[in-house]
């Protein structure tokens, strides 16, 4: 989510009023809804293995973490529970809401070349990677060659990795950070990853490819690391 902020962030706008369809409901897609949320987003599309809900009016996540954390149950009771909301069989199928924002928290592989054509049809300009591999190559391909923003799973999603290493140093430290100052550590990690793919995947026109960016900034960490340890 901090990846996406920071490329709104360099374009003068922000979260607030975009819409944002999130699939998956398991820890990654609730907790995206979450900070989705905070940042002044509406997400309005959240799915599970059977189907997905659609709610105009912004997901309710009162209701949906109670569904999901407590009762265990599937996301067609959200649609019994809240009015104005709609529950469709076929999670595959969230990918034909309109949104400014899609959002893949599922699983890999989930989103394919016909459901890019079909939120690049509906004005969807940005897709970002939050499952691990969550597009099809054909899918990427469709979204780079339109020009939308995609935000590969290497550099979204490495706020996980970074979290676990954001734990480690405290437990090694013998020390405790609040949450308040987690988030805040991990806000400028993906601020520098995103600089870093700005710097590497900047093209002559002045479009950054992200994906470009994204794998040679990878490359160029474990270089640099391997020359600090006299591997090279």
């Amino acid at each position: 989510i901090y990846f996406v902020q920071e490329y709104l962030n360099c374009h003068d706008d922000s979260f607030e009023g975009k819409t944002v369809a999130v699939s998956g409901s398991g820890n990654v897609a609730q907790y995206c809804a979450q900070k989705c949320t905070e940042l002044g987003g509406k997400v309005i599309a959240m799915s599970d293995s059977k189907g997905y809900v659609y709610d105009p009016n912004g997901i309710n996540l009162d209701v949906l973490f109670d569904i999901k954390q407590k009762r265990r149950a599937r996301i067609s009771v959200y649609a019994d529970e809240v009015p104005g909301s709609e529950y469709h069989e076929g999670c595959k199928n969230i990918w034909t809401v309109p949104c400014d924002i899609a959002m893949p928290c599922a699983t890999q592989n989930e989103l394919n070349g016909d459901d890019a054509a079909e939120l690049l049809k509906n004005g969807t300009w940005c897709c970002a990677e939050v499952s691990n591999m969550g597009c099809t190559p054909e899918a990427i391909h469709a979204f780079q060659k339109a020009g939308i923003l995609f935000a590969p799973g290497k550099a979204v999603n490495a706020g996980g990795v970074a979290t676990s290493g954001l734990e480690m140093t405290q437990n090694c430290m013998h020390i405790s950070w609040s949450g308040k100052e987690v988030d805040e550590k991990l806000h400028f990690i993906m601020a520098s990853i995103h600089d870093a793919c700005v710097k590497f995947g900047k093209q002559k026109d002045g479009h950054i490819d992200y994906v470009k960016g994204a794998n040679i900034a990878g490359f160029m960490k474990v270089a640099q690391a391997m020359l600090e340890q006299g591997v090279l």
